[in-house]
């Protein structure tokens, strides 16, 4: 029960602020174009016990309410002292705190007289931590050993002294050791400004006040989370989609969910998802509540609802989350996560698609699902070292909105992420020059709320060696989908040399190895369109055509707009126009996948995909991951040859498959 309503909002604001000057200390002191300018960290403070609850809605990234610290503070133990601050990357012992092992947290307590009081925690994605490739991060690694310099929990600084036998074995095993420690000081700036001015408030206020202030806060933003999901009509509400790993040849993985709403608490049971793989895409989430990774979209659609709501880790309480063990979202210890973003950003498609069954005009169609980084390393010819930046984040476009078009060239669930300036990257990086950097024509789906158009980066390098790694490229296969009459948005590409005599369509990059006066141009996906084509104002479609977001056979064919550049828009042929389109077009659809998922689903509808994860489900590791992918090329056969298989099929097939003889029948 909260007495006190009015110390409540005065505390709550006073804790919004610190944790927004922190995080601005820590990025006007980072030396990395990651965290400096793409904004890639995240500052907060988290209770005694391991709950946020306080966290900047304005720096930084913008999705760390549901961060689950409770296994890191209990990793440290009872040797917590004033001056102490703690540093990890470990996903495994943190229980999913760290999600990969380029995210570097470091934690300082803060204590009254002796008192713990709560925590000032930090993170940086740090630009490389080792590991086989430049950056840390590839595709197609299979295990964490290969991801990097693995830290669990331990003390940096000891009573304000710095263990620099430890420091010195970090940074020597990664390829940005200067820079790295660059932004570990930046953190320990930002936990500095966070620790003085948390000692003012006590001071002020005293540690009785301020620890029932902090149980207050996460109480209140429980209640708010509550009252806006008891709004949503109780009922179980399922969707599915696909994490594209053709890459490394693993094929569609199915994201399964079924969402259940009753009494004001979300239950999300993702039974039916695909196991965890042998290569990068795995999410470690442990399955627990409301994990950062899995809910962010649920939390922008709570702050939609109730723009003043607490933000803290109480929203996140009513979220639970179950998902057998080792799946692709929540794996069992040793796998590879560095591209675990393609799976995240997968779950919250999943989430939001099953939560617009239930409140349809609140959410909107589905965004690009990309939210990738494009990292370069290049020798550096004067020094001989090798010199690795990110050249852009590979993010599309949202989708159409209830009451507006998606945003163009960036999406809702990451749109902390900045772009890096071209000129600062050029300074930085002398021997590539980006050719082209802008928005993509055509991409955005069709609606009465256009999708959000996707953009294109190109560029150039002018040196041999010059290496590129890309995690979390999805979406080119299957493109988001429209939502109530709208279109999809459209697939991303990537385009080797693309004005040369042989260009080179690459699809996803895993490592690509570029040559002097090699170009590489890449395309970002669109977003869904929201709504009715036909509705959408032709003065608004004209206007796109214009701004070239779309093009004259675009507008004609999908808006039933007519005119020429010359003469401009053509108000009779186009109400014309609409109206044979009217006329001869079938019912709308509640969510379009277009043609080429529709006809997957039609070769593979979800009784097959239930009946697959249940037969392999309680197999071990190795057995279920071989197993379940050699059912579904035997499944693809027999449906590619004609034969009819149904669920009732699956356990022969997988008892046909692992016959003694048969090759690759009993994995090892």
């Amino acid at each position: 029960m909260i007495d006190d309503k009015i110390g409540l909002e005065i505390l709550g604001n006073r804790f919004q602020a610190i944790v927004d000057e922190m995080a601005q200390a820590l990025f006007r002191t980072a030396h990395t174009v990651f965290i400096k300018e793409t904004q890639d960290y995240g500052a907060v403070l988290v209770s005694p016990g391991g709950e946020v609850f306080a966290a900047s809605r304005r720096y930084g990234v913008l999705m760390m309410v549901g961060m689950p610290m409770d296994d890191a503070v209990k990793a440290i133990g009872d040797d917590i002292r004033e001056g102490d601050i703690f540093i990890t990357n470990d996903p495994e012992a943190t229980g999913g705190m760290c999600t990969h092992l380029n995210d570097v947290f470091l934690w300082k307590p803060i204590f009254h007289e002796g008192r713990l009081i709560c925590y000032a925690w930090t993170f940086v994605h740090m630009s490389d931590v080792g590991g086989r490739v430049s950056g840390s991060i590839a595709p197609s690694s299979y295990e964490i050993y290969q991801e990097g310099i693995r830290v669990p929990p331990q003390k940096l600084f000891r009573e304000g002294v710095l263990d620099e036998t430890f420091l010195k074995m970090f940074l020597i095993n990664t390829r940005t050791g200067d820079q790295n420690w660059g932004d570990m000081k930046a953190c320990i700036a930002g936990l500095t400004t966070a620790e003085r001015r948390m000692k003012e408030l006590l001071n002020r206020f005293g540690p009785e006040r301020i620890s029932q202030g902090i149980g207050d806060v996460l109480d209140y933003a429980e209640t708010q989370a509550r009252r806006v999901i008891s709004t949503v009509p109780d009922g179980v509400y399922k969707f599915s989609d696909f994490i594209e790993a053709d890459m490394v040849g693993q094929g569609l993985l199915r994201v399964n969910l079924t969402l259940t709403i009753a009494g004001g608490e979300m239950h999300m049971d993702f039974t039916g998802t695909a196991p965890q793989v042998r290569a990068a895409l795995n999410l470690p989430s442990f399955s627990k509540t409301g994990h950062w990774m899995l809910i962010t979209g649920v939390v922008n659609w709570l702050c939609t609802r109730e723009p003043t709501i607490a933000y803290n880790a109480g929203l996140v309480r009513p979220m639970k989350i179950r998902i057998p063990k080792g799946t692709i979202i929540n794996p069992e210890a040793g796998a590879a996560y560095g591209g675990r973003y393609s799976t995240s950003h997968k779950v919250c498609d999943v989430i939001i698609g099953a939560l617009s069954q239930a409140v349809p005009d609140q959410l909107p169609a589905t965004d690009s699902g990309q939210g990738s980084i494009l990292l370069v390393s290049v020798p550096d010819t004067a020094s001989g070292e090798t010199r690795v930046s990110v050249i852009q984040p590979l993010v599309g476009g949202s989708g159409g909105r209830p009451v507006d078009d998606g945003v163009d060239g960036t999406m809702v669930i990451l749109n902390f992420l900045k772009n890096v300036p071209t000129e600062l990257l050029e300074h930085e990086m002398p021997n590539l020059l980006i050719r082209r950097y802008a928005l993509r024509e055509d991409s955005g789906g069709a609606g009465r709320y256009r999708g959000g158009t996707g953009s294109i980066v190109e560029f150039e390098t002018n040196v041999p060696y010059t290496t590129i790694t890309a995690r979390n490229m999805e979406r080119y296969i299957f493109p988001p989908a429209g939502r109530k009459g709208g279109t999809p948005g459209t697939t991303g590409y990537t385009t080797l040399n693309p004005d040369s005599d042989d260009p080179v369509d690459i699809g996803k990059i895993d490592i690509l190895e570029m040559n002097a006066g090699d170009v590489l141009r890449l395309g970002t996906q669109g977003g869904g369109g929201y709504g009715d084509p036909l509705e959408r104002p032709a003065a608004a479609v004209w206007e796109d055509v214009l701004d070239e977001y779309v093009s004259l056979e675009t507008a004609h064919a999908r808006y039933g707009v007519v005119g020429t550049l010359e003469g401009g828009l053509d108000k009779a042929a186009t109400e014309s126009l609409r109206r044979e389109m009217r006329a001869s077009r079938g019912p709308l659809k509640e969510f379009d996948f277009g043609p080429v998922r529709d006809a997957y689903h039609a070769k593979w509808p979800a009784s097959l995909h239930d009946a697959v994860s249940a037969v392999t489900q309680d197999m071990p590791r190795v057995q279920r991951q071989t197993s379940y992918r050699a059912l579904y090329a035997e499944i693809d056969r027999r449906l590619d040859d004609g034969q009819a298989v149904d669920a009732a099929d699956v356990p022969a097939i997988l008892a046909a498959i692992r016959k003694p003889g048969r090759r690759g029948a009993k994995p090892a």
